[in-house]
């Protein structure tokens, strides 16, 4: 293995490493889950870290997946099932309409498109503040209404961030993780 090849390998895990070190110093609270595709096979990893004011820092990384852009959002249950339709609808704790560019409002579970590459390798790197892993209006951990935390969806298209009615226009639901505490 080439030192070029074996250094863009061992980058990516040594970031999550130092990420996941950083975050357990400064006492702040972390939640993760494991991609599945519809056969349960995983295909990534999802690690959210909250600051001490509130920001969630949202780390994704997927392979396998087509190359282009993907629509991934936080929905309301924490539950996968073979369509991932068990994931409910987006996580929108203060009745918003749909997409990151929607004038009135976006859900607190809409987040920038996922991009893959060729090689079909996916990261995102986001951060929001209008979820928490602390408890409050919009904890991902909200069990008030019988939902057992929440979970991430990959979609098979693009969104479009904006069109409410069918979240973006994002298609088929190709990916699920169960966020949970770490």
């Amino acid at each position: 293995m080439s030192v070029r090849r074996l250094i863009a390998v061992a980058a990516p895990v040594l970031a999550l490493v130092a990420f996941t070190s950083a975050a357990s110093a400064t006492g702040a609270r972390q939640a993760g889950g494991t991609f599945v595709d519809a056969a349960g096979n995983a295909v990534g990893w999802v690690r959210l870290v909250e600051d001490v004011d509130g920001t969630v820092h949202v780390n994704v990384k997927v392979s396998g997946l087509a190359p282009g852009k993907h629509g991934i959002h936080i929905h309301a249950i924490g539950a996968c099932s073979p369509t991932f339709a068990a994931a409910g609808p987006h996580y929108n704790p203060l009745g918003h309409q749909h997409g990151l560019l929607n004038p009135n409002g976006f859900h607190a579970g809409d987040l920038p498109n996922l991009i893959v590459n060729d090689d079909g390798m996916g990261r995102l790197n986001a951060t929001t503040d209008h979820v928490t892993l602390s408890p409050g209006p919009a904890t991902l951990f909200d069990t008030t209404v019988g939902a057992v935390g929440s979970s991430f969806i990959i979609h098979a298209n693009e969104d479009d961030q904006l069109t409410d009615a069918t979240n973006g226009n994002s298609g088929a639901r190709i990916a699920c993780a169960v966020i949970e505490t770490e």
